[in-house]
């Protein structure tokens, strides 16, 4: 791999984040900050908010106020194609691919230069992070296996060179080898300097990779900071029922 992208000036922040689904409120004043080149990851059980705050900075799902903001911009009602051009990358839990096309085509389906005009990430690098995909180039992606498909999710959306990824639950329903593999590509985009917010349960592949944790119980912060620390925490522990 080549040396690190570049990075935004300044770093990602959520102030005050609530949300709702129609009357009914689920963030209640979240507060999160993600230096750049930084693994965060928001841990909680089902039901915690984790997907809704993702979904909250790329203007997707629950109605939501607050603050928002990525490289001095803020991103609250902003739509979602132009928050994902300010370099704002999101890999949703639900695997979304374009079933009726090729591998390749879905990789090339998410190309898009930076808005610095670099291109760090390329057909040939998303496939020297991700070697099994090479050999299924010509497949249909609604053929692919579950461990693929998530593959091709991560690698179509670093086609488009975010410098901020938004991962939800990438290692749900994979076999152990496929989330080992994930885990391993996920280092290597920490180590090229992409700032990364990961959403998960599994609470080994969390904290193998994350510099700081933030626990999530019913929409609320219930603390952060190192996972290993955190989950020696009673509260922590209850709230996770580990």
């Amino acid at each position: 791999m080549t040396d690190g992208i570049e990075r935004a000036s300044t770093g990602f922040s959520i102030e005050g984040l609530e949300a709702f689904y129609g009357a009914a409120q689920i963030l209640f004043g979240v507060d999160l900050t993600l230096a750049p080149g930084e693994l965060v990851a928001l841990v909680g059980r089902n039901g915690a908010g984790k997907s809704t705050i993702l979904k909250a900075v790329v203007g997707l799902g629950a109605r939501a106020c607050g603050s928002i903001r990525y490289g001095g911009t803020e991103l609250l009602g902003m739509p979602t194609h132009k928050i994902a051009s300010l370099g704002v990358g999101y890999v949703p839990e639900e695997r979304r691919v374009f079933a009726e096309l090729t591998v390749a085509e879905n990789l090339l389906a998410g190309a898009r230069t930076s808005q610095s005009g670099s291109q760090r990430w390329t057909f040939d690098s998303v496939l020297e992070l991700f070697p099994a995909l090479s050999k299924l180039l010509d497949r249909r992606a609604g053929l692919l296996s579950g461990g693929e498909q998530q593959m091709l999710t991560v690698a179509r959306t670093l086609m488009g060179n975010p410098t901020l990824l938004l991962l939800d639950e990438p290692s749900e329903g994979l076999a152990p080898l496929i989330v080992r593999q994930m885990s391993d590509a996920i280092a290597e985009l920490k180590r090229e300097g992409i700032a990364i917010l990961l959403s998960e349960q599994n609470l080994q592949f969390a904290r193998r990779l994350c510099d700081r944790a933030y626990i999530l119980e019913k929409g609320r912060i219930l603390a952060t900071g190192d996972l290993g620390s955190l989950l020696d925490d009673k509260h922590v522990s209850r709230a996770l029922m580990v």
